[in-house]
């Protein structure tokens, strides 16, 4: 959905809820179709309509992604998104790809983790971390379509770790369907695909190439390195058989997908809908299975910014012990 086309559907919503005298609506913007968040977010919305003590409706509609969710909620088009925790911290400060801060942005909680997959031709392999990557002169991977969160993030990750990809690599800018095809064909050696495992595309490379195709462990130095600035990743081990021919266990790294809102959202709608979705969440984890590595404990682990005081509320009543830089909300 369009940034226009989104901007009607909120009014055009927003105008039937007033003359129905219905419960008051707020927009849940997620991300393209295919992709984890928008399935998710349909389940919380359809959660939300169904339970009979909440005085609010949530509709979920897709984007393209965290970029377009940063403008959204800035021009309170939507008062819920998801979006990976590094554009929410970039947003929160006017960094990276955001000029200026939007200081309107709450966090609600983390969610799944987006865990990092840099593959790479396994004859290529020479460390087997993702340095590598600057040893390729001149190859050609794929970084992911153009303003994508795999693009925006992967070329962080390659400045951080100092690999200079516009002088020692060809880019392309694929998908990840057409990114394992490419690699099937020879049109590329690597390609850069952060997601929810087991991701389709990859389980499809992995079972046409078998162990012509690598993925990368990544070492302390280098996240060190890729942390520099917002301590949001961690480690995060696929474990042997995450992909087809894959035997031993892969230590990639891992930050967090986060649900945010906008600071002027009501402090009770906030703590209903952050209750419903933790006593709920079996019934996420019956739509995808990115949601069953979510936990209450991990609630707040890698929310780059302050939380809504009604998030507070909730995490306070459930005994968790919340960071001083989480609490300005």
């Amino acid at each position: 959905m369009t940034r226009i086309s989104a901007q009607l559907f909120f009014l055009l919503l927003a105008t039937c809820t007033e003359q129905a005298g219905e419960r008051q609506t707020y927009v849940l913007t997620t991300g393209t179709t295919s992709a984890t968040y928008y399935p998710v977010g349909v389940a919380l919305a359809t959660l939300v309509s169904a339970a009979d003590e909440m005085d609010f409706s949530l509709t979920a509609i897709s984007s393209a992604g965290s970029l377009e969710n940063i403008k959204l909620l800035r021009d309170n088009q939507a008062q819920f998104s998801t979006m990976l925790s590094i554009f929410a911290a970039w947003g929160y400060a006017g960094e990276g790809p955001i000029q200026n801060p939007q200081d309107h942005i709450r966090g609600v909680t983390a969610l799944w983790p987006n865990v990092e997959h840099l593959l790479l031709r396994t004859e290529l392999v020479k460390e087997g971390t993702f340095s590598d990557y600057s040893r390729l002169e001149g190859e050609r991977i794929s970084i992911g379509m153009r303003n994508s969160g795999a693009e925006i993030t992967g070329f962080y990750i390659f400045d951080a770790l100092g690999i200079d990809y516009q002088q020692d690599l060809t880019v392309a800018y694929l998908g990840y369907g057409p990114s394992a095809d490419a690699l099937q064909d020879g049109n590329i050696v690597g390609l850069n695909a952060p997601g929810g495992p087991p991701m389709a595309a990859l389980t499809r490379a992995h079972a046409l190439l078998g162990d012509d195709l690598t993925i990368l462990n990544i070492n302390q130095s280098e996240l060190n390195a890729i942390n520099w600035e917002y301590p949001i990743w961690d480690f995060y081990e696929l474990a042997p058989g995450t992909y087809p021919t894959q035997d031993e266990p892969v230590r990639t790294a891992a930050s967090a997908n986060v649900l945010v809102t906008r600071d002027d959202v009501p402090e009770q709608i906030v703590y209903n809908l952050t209750k419903l979705l933790w006593e709920n969440l079996a019934v996420l984890q019956e739509i995808h299975n990115a949601t069953k590595s979510m936990k209450l404990e991990n609630a707040l682990r890698g929310v780059p910014v302050p939380l809504h005081k009604g998030a507070i509320r909730y995490y306070q009543e459930q005994g968790l012990e919340i960071p001083g830089r989480l609490l300005g909300g």
